[in-house]
């Protein structure tokens, strides 16, 4: 059927190993390619408090590469997973578009696999239990298996069961021996958190039911490079996925990719379905084919696509450098909007500080009071900009743009106006 159909064999060996350092996390290649080298970089989830200011701050590379074999675009492990997400800043319900998505998502699945009280939907890093409240609320029976206790216990006082655990082939097996075997399993951008990627990969078929299904979502890789989504890169994304490489990992461990569905989450993302290959009950769909195809057709299988890259992202920094210069040149006041991940992969690599940007804002009172990593720039409530009246609103979560443009629509009360920094600097009155 062509080579992106070539199941590759995975990785024998843990992916925290130092030979891990050189080698494909899945196949276990050697990485010679480089995609994008973003320079060195604090964990984008460590902000610092006002004490810790003064202190030292470890930094890490942010050199993507992609494997010549299968494709897959990663970036080194420097940090444990443990050390990431044990206790964690990012709470899932803070986002109004985000809080809908999932009650779409469970509305949809819940008619397409006709799932009853006598079903059972367990969600791999389920956060705040964000998503699997609406089985909850649906009389469901639902489980979340997320590692960060801070976060696990708001998704518990929701009512949702939630295992504090980091999931793989050993937690899988006791959920099975448990009587905890799933008819659905979600993942909402947790793939590209996993250093291991067969463990986890692996550990989803042991749960998975004979005919049951999973959903995983996650940014997908051709939109990131069509338009220089470079800030999507960072230390707790370990890797980056087209259908293509995603099709391998999962055959290599026994199941298929037999739907897929292109969605607007996070600057664009791919749902996919998948089943154990012994399940002949649901043939794969004409979209798989066609977004393999479309993938082809745009050399995702070709490491001269690749190269290309850096370049894009030099220019999309370079845009932003010159709107900030000129802004602060005339005396302009820029505030920012959100303290993301994807934010500080930004500011970071940019060099922006508050020479550039005054501070930000967050909705997250665990984010409030504190600093961005690396740049130290405070962030403060959304109160604050309409007591600064700033000139420039830099939103750096622009994934979710229209969503704050239309909470913030007051700023334009004094003349206010959006600034947008991906792919290119875009201004909004």
């Amino acid at each position: 059927m062509g080579k992106e159909n070539v199941i590759l064999e995975p990785s024998k060996q843990n992916a925290s190993s130092s030979d891990a350092q050189c080698r494909c996390r899945f196949c276990r290649s050697p990485l010679q390619q480089t995609f994008v080298d973003l320079g060195m970089s604090p964990l984008c989830e460590s902000y610092r408090t006002l004490e810790q200011l003064n202190q030292m701050e470890p930094f890490y590379p942010l050199h993507v590469r992609v494997c010549e074999r299968c494709y897959l675009v990663q970036l080194d492990e420097f940090v444990s997973p443990e050390h990431i997400f044990t206790e964690y800043a990012y709470f899932s319900s803070y986002s109004d578009t985000w809080l809908k998505h999932a009650a779409d998502y469970v509305d949809m699945i819940v008619a397409r696999l006709r799932l009853g009280k006598e079903s059972l939907a367990v969600e791999l890093a389920s956060n705040d239990g964000y998503l699997l409240q609406n089985f909850v609320k649906k009389g469901i029976p639902a489980l979340g298996v997320e590692p960060a206790a801070n976060v696990a216990k708001v998704a518990v006082e929701k009512g949702v069961p939630t295992l504090v655990k980091f999931f793989g082939r050993k937690t899988a097996g006791e959920m099975v021996r448990d009587g905890k075997q799933a008819d659905l399993i979600i993942g909402n951008n947790v793939l590209a958190q996993v250093p291991d990627l067969n463990d986890f990969v692996g550990g989803m078929r042991i749960l998975l039911k004979p005919q049951g299904v999973a959903t995983l979502e996650f940014p997908h890789l051709a939109r990131l490079m069509d338009e220089s989504q470079y800030d999507t890169i960072y230390h707790e994304h370990f890797s980056y996925f087209s259908l293509i490489a995603v099709e391998n990992i999962f055959g290599a461990h026994g199941l298929t990719v037999f739907d897929v569905e292109e969605i607007p989450t996070h600057g664009g993302s791919i749902r996919i379905y998948a089943h154990h290959v012994e399940d002949g009950s649901k043939p794969v769909t004409k979209r798989v084919v066609e977004l393999r195809n479309r993938e082809l057709s745009t050399g995702l299988d070709r490491m001269e696509t690749y190269s290309t890259f850096s370049d894009q992202v030099k220019e999309s920094k370079r845009s932003l450098l010159e709107f900030l210069i000129h802004a602060k040149r005339e005396g302009k006041r820029v505030a920012g909007y959100g303290a993301p991940g994807k934010g500080n992969t930004l500011l970071n690599y940019c060099g922006i500080r508050t020479d550039f940007l005054d501070f930000t804002v967050d909705r997250n009172p665990y984010k409030q009071g504190k600093f961005l990593p690396g740049t130290h720039i405070p962030i403060f409530p959304v109160e604050k900009l309409q007591e600064s009246k700033p000139d420039y609103v830099l939103i750096l979560p622009w994934n979710f743009k229209d969503e704050i443009i239309m909470q913030m629509a007051g700023i334009r009360a004094w003349g206010g106006r959006f600034v947008i920094p991906i792919p290119k600097v875009k201004v909004i009155s």
